[in-house]
């Protein structure tokens, strides 16, 4: 029997009602049975979690669990719920597929007292799954995703093959500059692809809304510029780039990033400062989504499944 139906066979992939479409996305993508997990809430605010057992009350032995974690904080709580439950209903091997990973921001204290969460949410979610797979994580001091999150194995995709290959259908022969040195490995990502120029912004934070931005030293006169990075928030960073490169002669900037997490006041803004298209990948609902992340997801669990089911064989 190929792989591939052995892997559907074996294993399932779960998902919450609010993730249908994605899910649908990534069943496609994988051939894998897309099953709901479902909530119900007490007046209390507690959930209740009922999983899609078999006939005979339990799971395959093998299941997938797609949850992106943005707006984290009662998610973690269904991962907690959905992951035990599913241990005792007969899962040997569970993964997270987390599109946006959560947490991942404050990876050192940097005042005393404050709680490390990357740290503290990466052994929780490594105590819960075997394998995780995620979308370019916010890490910065750390040396990968498996140093934040210990779990057997932990796989990082990367969004920027094809959001520039979405840039490069929109805006030919673009130049691609990221908003900060944070940046810097996606653009260069990006930018080898279709071999885009490119350069980086450099930043210096004041607070959580208080960024300066320098332009690199390159001349954007009369190009069409596309600022490129992993997320946008609150889009000050980006805001303010985009008026620099207005303002030294840039034919057009657009935005591109992997995780949407930007609200309808913030994106206004960054149009209000000259960006003229905001485009995103599927990793976070938004309606700027245009690149579908689940080929590339799917590849990656594929991959992953195949050979956990081999070495349950």
């Amino acid at each position: 029997m190929p792989s591939s139906q052995v892997l559907a066979r074996e294993t399932c992939l779960l998902y919450f009602d609010d993730e249908q479409a994605a899910a649908q996305r990534l069943a496609a993508a994988t051939g894998l049975p897309a099953q709901p997990v479902a909530r119900h809430r007490f007046p209390d605010g507690e959930l209740k979690l009922t999983l899609p057992v078999d006939g005979s009350g339990s799971l395959p032995a093998n299941a997938v669990l797609l949850r992106s974690l943005h707006q984290p904080n009662e998610k973690l709580v269904e991962l907690l719920l959905a992951a035990e439950a599913a241990r005792g209903l007969g899962v040997r091997h569970l993964t997270l597929v987390a599109p946006y990973l959560a947490y991942m921001r404050q990876d050192i204290a940097f005042q005393p007292g404050e709680a490390v969460s990357q740290r503290i949410v990466g052994r929780f979610l490594a105590g819960l799954f075997d394998r995780l797979i995620t979308v370019d994580p916010h890490l910065h001091r750390v040396p990968g995703l498996q140093d934040a999150v210990p779990a057997a194995r932990a796989d990082v995709v990367s969004a920027a093959p094809l959001l520039a290959d979405w840039i490069a259908r929109q805006r030919p022969g673009a130049m691609l500059v990221g908003p900060d040195g944070e940046s810097a490995q996606w653009v260069a990502q990006a930018a080898a692809r279709h071999g885009f120029d490119h350069a980086v912004c450099t930043k210096l934070r004041h607070g959580d809304r208080s960024v300066s931005i320098a332009l690199p030293p390159v001349s954007v006169q009369g190009r069409c510029v596309v600022l490129l990075d992993d997320m946008a928030s609150t889009g000050h960073t980006l805001a303010q780039a985009a008026h620099l490169l207005m303002a030294a002669g840039a034919a057009s900037v657009d935005v591109a990033v992997t995780h949407a997490l930007i609200d309808d006041a913030s994106l206004h803004a960054l149009h209000q400062a000259g960006v003229g298209q905001f485009w995103s990948t599927d990793c976070v609902d938004h309606p700027s989504n245009v690149v579908s992340m689940a080929p590339v997801l799917a590849q990656a669990l594929g991959c992953a499944a195949q050979m956990q089911v081999c070495q349950q064989g």
